[in-house]
């Protein structure tokens, strides 16, 4: 019963973001919104929902643990695994706006969370902070879009199917913004009571069970997403909506969450001793993949693959006590960390055409 609520309840999340994505991004442009900013922000921001969703719920419970560890494991799952496979799928554009500007941004708050977590708890105050920076960032968005190509507008209506002259349907796009929205507060109680059940019946921790599970689940609409948009070939796209998606869920998620959760956000000495500093460090692994060249090869995704089965294996090991644990991290260490590096800085060179 407690796999069954599981499956449940990340069914009815992604189909309930689904919905929600679908309802506002029609109702936004039909009001006058550009496809860009629809884009950037309805359709990542909607793709994120079930994060927000799931946190909120579990913050309000009183598993904290659930709360942090989704958004945590959510952003590393977002880059090593989605990023990865899509790589794998087929070598992904990386556009100019994500090198100069966004990338930069979700290294730099990812920093901001490890230090407003340093005394234990996102409080009132961060959240608002974490929040109110996300309305900067969607307000610049808006800014930023009177200066939108031709191209790029083009792109955004191929993905997500939507047209500027397109007219809202009225009350079918209010019926899916609500029935998404109903949808997204019972998948996440379902996906959180299941979670708790399953952490108690094998005996580990909260936070291990919303890095692993809950933060693959809840990223299911970020992995169709940049998947689907692969195999089209809008690589860009892939590579925007995991890190706009990753920027979502910390000023958004955490600080909505920490915002009006009664106590704020309580932050385990474990995330904060391991798992936000591998979350920066994996926004740090962007830097000279994104940054060289414009183009994250399939090699490269195949690394992303292999870094996020090392992290899991890293996890189960943990939470089980087992002696290989510290041959693994040796092994990571010592050989996968400096041969990468060393492939990196050897093996790509700068291809400034490419950019876009």
């Amino acid at each position: 019963m407690t796999a069954l609520l599981l499956i449940a309840g990340m069914a009815v999340l992604v189909a309930g973001a689904e919905f929600l994505v679908r309802g506002a991004s029609r109702l936004a442009v039909s009001v006058g919104v550009s496809p860009l900013v629809v884009g950037l922000t309805v359709v990542a921001f909607g793709t994120s929902s079930p994060e927000l969703a799931v946190s909120t719920h579990a913050a309000f419970t009183g598993e904290a643990d659930i709360a942090v560890g989704n958004v945590v494991g959510s952003n590393i799952f977002n880059i090593l695994f989605i990023l990865g496979l899509s790589a794998m799928t087929a070598p992904l554009m990386v556009a100019q706006q994500l090198i100069r500007l966004d990338v930069p941004i979700m290294i730099g708050i990812s920093i901001l969370l490890l230090i407003l977590g340093l005394d234990g708890r996102i409080g009132h105050f961060d959240g608002l902070l974490l929040f109110s920076l996300i309305m900067v960032y969607t307000v610049f968005l808006i800014r930023q879009s009177r200066q939108e190509s031709r191209a790029v507008r083009e792109e955004y209506q191929r993905e997500y199917g939507m047209d500027s002259k397109e007219r809202s349907t009225g009350k079918i796009d209010f019926a899916y913004i609500i029935g998404g929205a109903v949808m997204l507060v019972l998948g996440s109680r379902w996906l959180v009571n299941g979670a708790v059940r399953m952490a108690e019946y094998f005996g580990v921790s909260e936070l291990m069970i919303g890095l692993t599970i809950i933060a693959a689940g809840t990223s299911l609409p970020e992995l169709a997403t940049s998947v689907v948009a692969s195999l089209r070939g809008e690589r860009d796209i892939a590579v925007g909506n995991v890190v706009g998606s990753n920027i979502f869920n910390i000023l958004a998620v955490l600080g909505l969450t920490g915002l009006v959760s009664p106590q704020g956000v309580p932050v385990s000495l474990d995330a904060l001793r391991f798992d936000i500093p591998i979350m920066i460090m994996v926004a740090l692994a962007c830097i000279p993949v994104f940054f060289n060249g414009a183009i994250i090869q399939r090699w490269e995704g195949f690394v992303f693959l292999v870094y996020y089965l090392a992290y899991l294996s890293h996890l189960l090991l943990a939470a089980t006590g087992h002696p290989a644990l510290p041959n693994l991290d040796a092994v990571v260490l010592s050989l996968l960390l400096p041969a990468t590096a060393l492939a990196v800085l050897v093996l790509r060179k700068p291809r400034k055409a490419e950019l876009v």
